[in-house]
């Protein structure tokens, strides 16, 4: 499964600026169980579906996990040796912005032990920190 968007209808993007604390997608909606994002940072579409794949892994397929964010964002890359001309590079691939407070998985179905070390292993797949929270804790 690669995470991209179907297709890029305008320019290239630039690389912005990352501050503040997630005000939308900070509180769990599907789920019981959900894992926060506690720094900002670039999640690249590879990360996030090797967390998917360690969540899922380890819950044997019977809850229901929800990837509450999508790597929309292009990021370019230029050959090595090239000089500074020609425009912005090619894009090499996807990336998602979080920001603190975001919620990056939710997850229901299974008890909260279970839920508790997959994020675990999850969180462990993610360039950023990352923390385990409960529908009651929020």
């Amino acid at each position: 499964m690669n995470l991209q968007p179907k297709r890029r209808k305008y320019r290239k993007e630039f690389r912005g600026r990352m501050g503040g604390v997630a005000t939308a997608n900070n509180k769990l909606a599907f789920g019981e169980y959900g894992m926060k994002a506690m720094e900002n940072g670039w999640l690249e579409a590879r990360e996030i579906e090797s967390a998917r794949k360690a969540i899922t892994g380890h819950i044997k397929r019977k809850g229901k996990v929800w990837i509450k964010i999508f790597p929309q964002k292009p990021y370019t890359h230029k050959t090595v040796n090239s000089k500074m001309i020609g425009g912005k590079g090619a894009i090499e691939g996807y990336v998602a912005v979080v920001v603190p407070g975001t919620l990056l998985f939710e997850m229901s179905g299974v008890d909260e032990a279970t839920a508790k070390e997959a994020m675990r292993l999850g969180a462990q797949k993610l360039s950023l920190k990352a923390k385990f929270v409960t529908k009651t804790a929020i």
